[in-house]
């Protein structure tokens, strides 16, 4: 029996980046994509974990590196680049401080979700400093203790 395809476009998430990164604060950017890059990604073949962002001071602008949007089959020979670099659509100002920010070290901008926002691709971005081994075993103690509680506390509230 054929699955059906549901009518809501698939968004695409970076899990490793929450592990590998603290967020520091985040920004919605829309992105310039060519035809057979909106098929591809509609149909749900997109991965956004090896992605980052290049932040260009003069004259501003955001590029994406390292995002993979697999081919549309059905476009034959007219097929986009899988692996090519992407502008990102922000206004000057934001631009300006996420150059800012960069500038620190140890802070990077990495994509965080991909998402559909009426007929408009956006991406989230997220501005991040890179975490260390024992921070990453401390992020992950704290999350199972919380996931304890919680069980705890609804077994009580029952």
């Amino acid at each position: 029996m054929a699955q059906k395809k549901s009518n809501k476009p698939p968004t695409f998430f970076n899990r490793k980046a929450k592990h590998d990164y603290d967020v520091v604060e985040t920004l919605e950017v829309g992105i310039v994509l060519e035809g057979t890059e909106v098929k591809a990604l509609r149909d749900g073949d997109c991965s956004i974990a090896e992605g980052y962002v290049l932040v260009k001071d003069e004259p501003p602008a955001l590029t994406l590196h390292g995002v993979m949007i697999g081919p549309y089959p059905p476009a034959g020979a007219l097929q986009h680049i899988p692996t090519r670099h992407r502008q990102l659509i922000a206004h000057k100002r934001e631009i300006r401080k996420l150059a800012r920010d960069v500038d620190q070290k140890g802070v990077t901008i990495v994509p965080l979700k991909l998402y559909f926002k009426g007929s408009f691709a956006k991406l989230q971005i997220g501005v991040a400093k890179g975490r260390q081994h024992q921070d990453k075993r401390q992020a992950i103690a704290e999350r199972q203790m919380k996931r304890d509680m919680d069980r705890a506390m609804s077994k009580f509230r029952k």
